[in-house]
């Protein structure tokens, strides 16, 4: 069993790029986004996984997730399944203290908006925060991946 625990922020600016110590194509759709419930298809690069992540009762802070690698070829299929809007976004990962952020810069409709997330072993463990990190979003469904589908950034304005 699987249980998530991370923080998610908005991004100041973009040092995160020089920070990065890898980076990642990543395109994503949703076969089913209910409140609290989804199941998602991923292909970062050239790899594919399926996640199903469950309901939070913390405010967003933790909740269970299962993630498995599938076949590329199954994941493209997959994607014609999917609910209407694709997630589009370049992640950046960077290291600080003993934690890794990933900054996710979005692409198409959600274009402006850079989040990122660290994921921790405890709800209250301690992590280094980088200088490109602002406000806290965690919990706040509007910057849930699911959401953006449904409610672009482009959309906010």
């Amino acid at each position: 069993m699987a249980f998530e625990i991370e923080r998610k922020f908005l991004v100041l600016d973009s040092s995160y790029k020089h920070e990065a110590f890898s980076s990642s194509h990543i395109r994503q759709g949703y076969i089913c986004s209910e409140r609290g419930r989804t199941v998602r298809v991923r292909i970062r690069d050239t790899r594919a996984y399926i996640t199903i992540k469950g309901p939070s009762a913390d405010g967003g802070l933790s909740r269970y997730e299962f993630e498995y690698e599938i076949p590329l070829s199954d994941a493209e299929t997959l994607m014609t399944l999917c609910q209407p809007g694709i997630i589009d976004k370049t992640r950046w990962l960077v290291k600080s203290g003993k934690h890794t952020f990933e900054v996710d810069e979005f692409h198409g409709d959600n274009e402006g908006l850079v989040m990122a997330e660290v994921e921790l072993s405890s709800e209250d463990e301690a992590y280094q925060q980088p200088a490109f990190i602002g406000q806290e979003v965690t919990g706040d469904r509007r910057y849930y991946n699911s959401q953006l589908r449904s409610n672009p950034y482009r959309l906010w304005k």
